[in-house]
């Protein structure tokens, strides 16, 4: 499986109805709102990189209001369970 996170710049008229747009596309998982020089971002969860290239270069490049992106592919996923434990090493010897 491999997830990336398309960070998506919108024209104000995009603004109120891209979201939904962005949503329906296949492959993409979830898209968020968000504050500063971005306006979405949508996580996309796909099998293959040429999914991946599907879903940016054949379903985002038709959708109206999308003034630029910026595609970030992931390589590792951590849960809140490794983190805390990640950032707990050696903490267990100093706690009493």
């Amino acid at each position: 499986m491999l997830t990336a996170f398309i960070l998506v710049k919108s024209s104000r008229q995009g603004l109120t109805s891209l979201g939904p747009q962005l949503a329906d596309v296949e492959g993409v998982a979830e898209v968020y709102t968000v504050t500063g020089e971005w306006d979405f971002v949508a996580i996309v969860r796909v099998r293959e990189h040429e999914d991946l290239a599907n879903v940016v270069t054949q379903h985002l490049t038709k959708l109206d209001g999308i003034e630029k992106t910026q595609t970030m592919v992931a390589f590792q996923q951590f849960s809140a369970h490794d983190l805390e434990a990640m950032f707990g090493l050696g903490l267990e010897d100093k706690q009493g």
